[in-house]
């Protein structure tokens, strides 16, 4: 079976990316073949486990071809990056260690200037969060350079954009329905409109995320009931993640206090890590950790807080009170427990209805239906959020020299291409600014990227490097961040290949 097709057109049309960065809280967010069964086989006499099963072993074969091809065209890529970034303008591009300021008895410590070397050589964006010694701007600094305009929500404009994701969504599902036969033979047509349906529906979260930033409309009514219906829909408890999504805005690449993809601190090597070295190679662990991370990390950490900041403890979106949420911090403290309670609702509606819907028509249609595109859409979620914030050239702070600029400006644009741009509006392609201030609307992030890119550009990140190909490095090579010396406190990613 062909890879799907989202990964195949992940960045055709590559545009330079936009800004994310901002600060929630809970009430002011804004600061294929199937032997057993013949042609006629009816999927309602197919299990839903099989039907899952089937499908996740050919969501694992995609994964392993996609993986592969990234293997082989990773040396030729290399080659392009680095014959671009010799007609770059000097100042863009860092190519040696010794450009970076780092004091030469840093330099010295064990394994810190070949960490750097490779750093430099297989990342994507020229060093420039390696710099030693810069002075990041203040939240006010950055604020001053962004057009008033970019803050101006357009109640009529956000809900055309909310009626386009979910009439796409809508259209599709009628297509399939009428026009896809529910048999066996067919699971490969419904393994593809999941892949699409899935991209699709990802543009739907989107807009329930924005409802979740405040950056909607000045309607608090109408923007709490779309994002709540929409995020519900989807299984996304609204209030829970909204609040924990809030941490992940005011803690940045904190390693204790920040939220999602938190990585790992110490010299002791990793699952993933330790098996890449048993085996001797790092693409077959790599295919297997991609496959994990993007279709088990969602349901994981909404379920039992996994990649979460270590100052939060064991925690969970849909259920507040012990065995979780003991850490040091709590993730949802006071009044914030009940909103989680609030959220549940939601899930367990839905949850009804999917049952009413697997009782009338069959869970096999459940599965096809929605549980594959729902899958999907989650590994979208997992993919954008671990590439907004994490590679190899990239560092991580701890509480002794973390701040705001190092956090919002520890953000990756990155170039999804034109068609993923208008699925997604731009979530990915815009992240920095969204990150310096989340309650800028997703139509308004480009002009504030241009203004992040002009007044701040040695602080501005964007790789250019194709999205796939950026996911198979820091998958790769992610593991674990050791902090490197130094007045900075850096913690770098160890392991570089």
């Amino acid at each position: 079976m062909a890879p799907p097709a989202a990964f195949a057109t992940l960045s055709v049309g590559a545009r330079v990316p936009q800004g994310d960065v901002g600060q929630l809280s809970w009430n002011k967010p804004g600061l294929a073949q199937v032997p057993e069964f013949g042609s006629g086989a009816t999927l309602s006499g197919l299990s839903s486990g099989a039907f899952l099963r089937d499908g996740a072993s050919a969501a694992l074969a995609a994964s392993a071809a996609v993986a592969v091809a990234l293997a082989a065209i990773g040396r030729q890529r290399r080659q392009r990056l680095g014959r671009a970034s010799a007609i770059l303008p000097r100042k863009a591009v860092i190519t040696k260690v010794e450009e970076l300021g780092w004091a030469e008895v840093d330099l010295k410590e064990e394994g810190i200037r070949e960490q750097l070397e490779k750093a430099l050589r297989r990342g994507g964006m020229s060093g420039k969060a390696l710099v030693a010694g810069k002075k990041y701007p203040t939240r006010k600094e950055v604020m001053d350079k962004i057009p008033e305009d970019c803050f101006k929500k357009d109640t009529f404009k956000s809900m055309m954009y909310a009626a386009s994701s979910v009439g796409q969504c809508a259209l599709c599902a009628f297509l399939a329905w009428k026009f896809i036969p529910l048999t066996a033979a067919a699971w490969p047509l419904w393994t593809m409109y999941a892949v699409v349906q899935g991209t699709l529906a990802t543009g739907m979260w989107v807009i329930a995320h924005e409802c979740g930033h405040d950056a909607f409309c000045n309607e608090k009514w109408l923007q709490t009931a779309v994002g709540y219906v929409l995020h519900s829909i989807m299984l996304a408890p609204y209030q829970s993640w909204q609040r924990s999504h809030a941490i992940h805005h005011a803690k940045t690449n904190h390693l204790t206090q920040g939220e999602t993809h938190v990585p790992k601190v110490g010299s002791k090597p990793r699952i993933w890590e330790k098996a890449s070295k048993v085996l001797g190679v790092r693409t077959p662990v790599a295919i297997v950790r991609t496959a994990v991370r993007l279709f088990l990390g969602w349901p994981a950490y909404i379920f039992f807080g996994a990649s979460g900041g270590p100052a939060y403890g064991r925690t969970s979106h849909v259920w507040p009170y012990k065995p979780f949420n003991q850490g040091e911090r709590e993730l949802f403290p006071g009044r914030f427990k009940n909103k989680v309670l609030q959220a549940d609702v939601g899930i367990v509606a839905t949850l009804a209805a999917l049952f009413f819907w697997g009782k009338a028509l069959g869970w096999a249609s459940v599965c096809a239906m929605y549980v594959g595109p729902l899958t999907i859409a989650n590994a979208w979620l997992v993919l954008y959020t671990w590439l907004q914030h994490t590679d190899i050239d990239v560092p991580h702070f701890d509480n002794d020299a973390w701040d705001w600029g190092r956090g919002a400006f520890m953000t990756i644009d990155r170039p999804y291409g034109p068609v993923l741009d208008f699925i997604h509006h731009k979530i990915g392609s815009t992240h920095v600014a969204h990150h310096v201030n989340c309650t800028i609307p997703h139509y308004k992030a480009l002009k504030a990227t241009e203004a992040l890119k002009k007044h701040f550009p040695d602080f501005y990140l964007y790789d250019p490097t194709p999205v796939p190909l950026a996911l198979f490095r820091v998958v790769k090579n992610c593991f674990r961040v050791q902090r490197a010396p130094g007045p900075d406190g850096m913690h770098l990613f160890t392991s570089i290949a």
